[in-house]
């Protein structure tokens, strides 16, 4: 018999919340798999209840559970990248907004990105990937219109 004990934290007082991200189909395999885990670790660190739960198989191998909810990893253009930008940030209070910027990529320590960010117009530069994790209506909005990254 399996017995797993969830421990699951509100999240925004959202029950149905829904993730996506959205990642530039064209940047190469290893830059697009770097952009999608860190735009996971940026919304899991701030939606704790979307994993982390330990599960058990039957031999009592214990491991974290990775999500507890699909996680669409979708496509969009730079167009449509800075159109996600701009109509997600009018929601930052009922979402999760994760962005990786293209800069990010020759910055090599954290203390360099946070002083440059301020200094910097996210609805100038490429966005190489954007996370949302809210209510799943209001991601929906945002990003059913884009397709599967394939």
């Amino acid at each position: 018999m399996l017995t797993n004990q969830i421990k699951k934290q509100p999240l925004r007082g959202e029950q149905d919340l829904r993730l996506a991200i959205v990642a530039d189909p064209d940047l190469p395999t290893g830059l697009l798999a770097n952009t999608v885990g860190a735009i996971s670790i940026g919304i899991g660190t701030e939606n704790t209840g979307l994993a982390g739960v330990t599960l058990t198989d039957r031999e009592g191998v214990s491991f974290k559970c990775s999500a507890d909810r699909p996680v669409p990893i979708l496509q969009a253009n730079v167009d449509q990248m800075q159109n996600l930008l701009t109509k997600s940030s009018a929601h930052l209070d009922e979402i999760t907004l994760v962005v990786f910027p293209a800069f990010a990529r020759s910055i090599h320590s954290f203390a360099e990105y946070d002083a440059l960010v301020p200094t910097q117009a996210l609805k100038t530069e490429k966005i190489d990937g954007i996370g949302i994790c809210g209510p799943s209506k209001l991601v929906r909005s945002l990003v059913g219109a884009l397709k599967l990254l394939r």
